[in-house]
């Protein structure tokens, strides 16, 4: 493991351990076993999510070990007993992983990520693949209702500020591949190749003595095709003086308060009086799915979002839960076994799913297989891929290939999943 790859094994719950711990001295740890991650339902008034994460998964799962500096915090701290530590510090997944690749879109009770392999090895990645998965899969979830109300104006994530700092850079990533054209996050280009964008904040003006230094110290550094802030004072005034220090083929302006509707109509006229009829107009402030879908009129031309993206939109966490659905029995043969309380139901049985989709490829629903795969009627899709095969990395891929995948997913699905208002899963989840 090199020293730019800390280990992610503390990355967990105390609990995982201790399950351990018990089974390893019951002999229970050693039981072939199947796990599945899996939502139980979508967030309130969502008709569909987006799935996230799969190559942070996998990133973490690589650096999953146990080194003397884990052992040593769990042997302080008393966590588990020195049998435990020893098995810890030999420890290596050696089974395989299924999941539904990232970019894709999920319903209740799609088997997002199915788990193989023995009790101890598979309950030891419940916390790491939950907390992952259900970060980026709401930020991917929030940013592709964000793109589809933007429709071909870009969008631009710039949430670092309102959010944990590795929160920021994992949000970046989830938002890229929903569709966001940019991110303000310069961790998020260095780490995963996302495009980033940005010019000027406020304090900028604010720092020289008139609002026209300002911009022509920018337009001096980066050239008329800078975007530059004019809601510092008169909004009217600095578009005026923008044309006039940067020409006519200055290239945008941002607008971070106000009506931001009214206002992208009042300054789309000057810029065009002015002859800057190819200047954009950029709009920002607390901006959601919502308030993009309420400036389709209006003369905007790209979005630039934050707060409520890296804050899902509402809904910061997908309510993915882990659950055992299959273990050995005593005969050898695997047993199907499901949790029965109120309210948080699972179902047994190792799953398997495709999209179900009709003469015209449209979806018609999410087919779950329950011990067997679903019958496919010859264009329907299989959703689960190989992920980790034999304890070794398989799944790995490009985000470009996961930023392409989500738009064909949402292209798939049925016109009311554009509608933004509160409703049901767009498709229904089928068990056979």
């Amino acid at each position: 493991m090199s020293a730019h790859a800390p280990s992610t094994a503390l990355f967990t719950d105390h609990y995982e351990l201790t399950m351990v711990q018990a089974t390893l001295a019951s002999g229970a740890a050693h039981r072939r076993s199947v796990f599945e991650l899996f939502p139980r339902r979508l967030p309130t008034g969502r008709r569909y999510g987006v799935v996230a994460g799969v190559g942070r998964a996998l990133d973490s799962f690589e650096r999953f070990r146990f080194t003397d500096v884990e052992l040593e915090t769990l042997r302080t701290g008393g966590v588990v007993d020195e049998a435990t530590l020893a098995w810890l510090a030999d420890f290596r997944f050696t089974g395989d992983i299924w999941g539904y690749p990232e970019g894709e879109v999920y319903f209740p009770y799609s088997p997002l990520v199915v788990v193989e392999g023995t009790f101890a090895e598979a309950v030891m990645l419940e916390t790491l693949l939950l907390s992952i998965y259900n970060h980026d899969s709401a930020i991917a979830s929030a940013a592709s209702r964000m793109t589809m109300a933007a429709g071909d104006r870009p969008c631009i994530e710039m949430g670092s500020r309102r959010t944990h700092e590795l929160a920021a850079v994992a949000a970046a990533r989830a938002a890229w591949i929903a569709g966001f054209d940019t991110t303000s996050n310069l961790a998020a280009r260095e780490r995963y190749g996302v495009p980033t964008a940005g010019t000027s904040a406020h304090s900028f003006t604010l720092l020289h003595d008139t609002e026209e230094e300002a911009f022509r110290a920018q337009v001096t550094s980066l050239g008329a095709g800078t975007s530059l802030l004019v809601d510092t004072y008169d909004i009217a005034e600095a578009v005026r003086l923008g044309v006039e220090v940067a020409g006519t083929d200055l290239g945008a302006v941002r607008i971070d308060s106000g009506d931001l509707g009214v206002l992208a109509h009042q300054v789309r006229a000057e810029l065009d009086s002015l002859g800057a009829t190819g200047t954009r107009i950029i709009v920002t402030s607390d901006l959601d799915e919502h308030a993009i879908a309420s400036l389709k009129a209006a003369p905007v031309d790209g979005y630039g979002v934050g707060t409520q993206l890296v804050t899902g939109s509402g809904h910061p966490t997908c309510g993915f839960v882990y659950k055992l659905v299959a273990r050995e029995g005593e005969d050898g043969t695997m047993v199907s076994v499901a949790k029965k309380s109120k309210d948080k139901a699972s179902i047994g049985g190792r799953k398997y799913a495709l999209r179900r989709l009709d003469a015209r490829g449209v979806a018609e629903a999410e087919v779950v297989g329950v011990g067997e795969a679903p019958v496919n009627d010859g264009n329907d899709r299989s959703l689960l891929v190989p992920l980790v095969r034999g304890g070794e990395v398989v799944g790995r891929e490009p985000l470009a290939a996961a930023r392409e995948r989500h738009q064909a997913a949402r292209a798939e699905l049925p016109l009311a999943a554009q509608m933004l208002s509160r409703g049901e899963p767009v498709i229904e989840t089928l068990h056979v």
